[in-house]
């Protein structure tokens, strides 16, 4: 039986549009608002047909953009936004899918997946998507909903009972309040602003020196270690981005499943959405997947002391932090198009529905409670809508999606919209700017899709893309 507020749905449902203040949200802080400079499109040659990169966009320094993927004459105004991007903000790469009611209809990859190898940045690039991992680790949890195995008003401690905390740690009574609900609503009771994100550094140190156990501990391993640490406010009281929370909600999906929790996910959530290579990633480069980007660093950001002990400094991307320990919140890497495939089959926009009708209306119109200024929340005082996922109301439906960054490595971003789109976007590299980056880019995207005249009736999913 599901069980959640679902029946408060906030009463303001003018005709708004997905909003940079609600959406970006990246790597387990609130991404600060900038202004979002003017669309300026590159010269663009003409378009290969096929997989095989092609020149398009010639930067500064002379050196083509490759453009990889199926060429789609009607959309080509994405073509001109992406390569834009890569140029005007100096990333390697990215890759752009957009789904119209369920169809596949723009798949393609620009610039340089890997920029030592030359290899071009294809539409099958597996990518991390940062933060657009908690709206997995979401869907997960509904489907144990869904299964009659958890209802969200269960206490989310006393579901991990078998995981031992510190010996001889004092335990904060409000951590037992804790319910799935407030997890997937960012109010557990945690506060990165005012104490700290204890899945960072030096942090995970100090945690697998609490327990004993070798640095960098696992996911499993932190909840142990903050079993014995107070809460930062009363659980359900405010909205505050916790990364911490959804570890929590992955070793709940671990204990209730059984499974470990990448598999119960690509066994329950993404085989049926037709989803076959998203895994959570690995930190180290030598241990990437086949099909992965190469990440970087922007110009001038500085080396980070490993997250191996005895590593000495390394790039951000391979040392600031443990991503196997990221995994139910930030860890999952996928392609644009496989993001997709799970975004459009969640509530049976294309196959079947992961989800039952009423457990998709709970993800959306559950009410958070508001997220005061000062807090690593989005700073906005009206109380936002959504379980995992910012969801906007616009007309009779929602807009919905998740950004996610992670320093020194990439920048995501996933969207159903309203009016039948789905939208995806990955890059192999997150700007300085991460707030100015990701302004221009959703609004640019958002500006094309408006721009199209008429939509294509080819469905790429079916065409194997």
């Amino acid at each position: 039986m599901l069980v959640s507020r679902r029946s408060r749905v906030a009463e303001s449902r003018a005709d708004r549009h997905l909003t940079r203040r609600r959406l970006l949200r990246a790597g387990g802080a609130t991404i600060a608002a900038a202004t979002i400079p003017p669309l300026r499109r590159p010269a663009v040659s003409a378009q290969g047909s096929d997989a095989s990169p092609t020149p398009a966009g010639t930067p500064a320094n002379g050196a083509a953009i490759a453009i990889t993927g199926q060429a789609v004459p009607g959309l080509a105004v994405f073509d001109d936004v992406m390569t834009g991007l890569v140029v005007e903000w100096g990333v390697p790469g990215g890759q752009l899918a957009v789904a119209r009611d369920g169809r596949l209809v723009f798949d393609r990859g620009y610039g340089r997946g890997d920029v030592e190898a030359g290899e071009p940045f294809q539409p099958a690039s597996l990518c991390r998507i940062a933060s657009v991992s908690k709206a997995v680790t979401t869907v997960a949890i509904l489907a144990l909903v869904d299964d009659g195995r958890l209802t969200l008003d269960d206490r989310a401690f006393r579901l991990l009972a078998a995981l031992p905390p510190p010996m001889g740690a004092p335990i904060d009574p409000r951590r037992d309040e804790i319910t799935i609900e407030h997890l997937l609503v960012h109010a557990g009771g945690w506060d990165a602003v005012t104490g700290y994100d204890p899945q960072e550094q030096p942090w995970t140190w100090r945690e697998a020196g609490v327990l004993g156990v070798a640095a960098p501990p696992s996911a499993e391993e932190i909840v142990r270690a903050m079993m014995g640490e107070p809460l930062d406010f009363d659980p359900g009281t405010k909205s505050v981005y916790s990364n911490f929370g959804f570890n929590v909600l992955g070793r709940v999906i671990e204990q209730v499943s059984g499974q470990p929790y990448e598999a119960f996910v690509r066994e329950r959530v993404l085989a049926p959405a037709g989803v076959t290579r998203m895994r959570i990633g690995r930190t180290r480069l030598e241990e990437r997947a086949p099909g992965e980007v190469h990440y970087y660093a922007p110009p001038g950001q500085a080396p980070f002391p490993s997250i191996f002990p005895g590593e000495g400094y390394g790039p951000a991307a391979y040392a600031a932090f443990y991503l196997e320990s990221l995994d139910a919140h930030g860890g999952w890497i996928a392609s644009a198009a496989d993001l997709l495939r799970f975004a459009t089959a969640i509530d049976g926009q294309r196959g079947s529905a992961l989800l039952q009708p009423e457990t998709v209306e709970a993800m959306l119109q559950t009410p958070r409670p508001a997220a005061p200024a000062g807090t690593s929340g989005t700073g906005n005082a009206e109380p936002g809508l959504g379980l995992g996922w910012d969801v906007l109301p616009v007309g009779d439906g929602f807009d919905w999606s998740h950004a996610g960054a992670l320093i020194g490595s990439s920048t995501a971003w996933l969207a159903r919209t309203h009016d039948g789109l789905a939208i995806a976007f990955a890059f192999n590299s997150q700007p300085v700017d991460a707030g100015g980056f990701f302004g221009d880019a959703i609004a640019s995207i958002q500006r094309a899709a408006a721009a199209v005249a008429a939509w294509p009736d080819h469905d790429l999913f079916a065409t194997g893309g």
